[in-house]
């Protein structure tokens, strides 16, 4: 039995310890925000977060977060950066099809809790490892600096 904290829940799961997170994500606790892209760590489709960290679900065991508290696009949101990034997401119309997008709103919201004011390299290092089949890097960019402007704001009102 291995415990994962997944959204802020306490969960008790019966599987082979080298399970993928994705899979446990998916087919045991009905989480299916996060997404199947390449299985190799390389799309970021899957991407979540694991004691804060982004993450390739996809390659993630089971036995490796033990313990560890996992985010997902599901509760993302409840998170001030997460929130915002959101917001972000939809003012600036990102989506096109929409399949990565869960996993690019993981990193860039895993991005903003590191660098509060992301350049252009930063947007490009940190975002990488996501593909955007239909080329919505401006507009993901675009969020993604809203939302750091949109968070530098609640911070001057504290």
């Amino acid at each position: 039995m291995i415990t994962v904290n997944v959204n802020g829940e306490a969960r008790k799961v019966r599987l082979d310890p080298t399970t993928p997170l994705l899979w446990v994500l998916r087919d045991e606790l009905g989480l299916v925000g996060t997404k199947f892209g390449c299985g190799m760590a390389q799309c970021g489709a899957c991407t979540v977060h694991v004691d804060g960290i982004a993450v390739r679900s996809c390659q993630t065991l089971l036995e490796d977060i033990d313990g560890a508290h996992v985010t997902t696009i599901e509760a993302v949101g409840d998170t001030p950066v997460g929130a915002a990034v959101q917001e972000a997401w939809l003012d600036v119309d990102v989506p096109q099809c929409g399949y990565c997008q869960a996993g690019q709103i993981m990193s860039a919201a895993a991005m903003l809790t590191e660098v509060s004011v992301p350049t252009d390299a930063d947007i490009d290092g940190y975002m990488s490892g996501n593909i955007c089949r239909c080329g919505t890097y401006t507009r993901i960019r675009k969020a993604i600096k809203q939302a750091a402007h949109s968070l530098k704001g609640q911070g001057d009102k504290a």
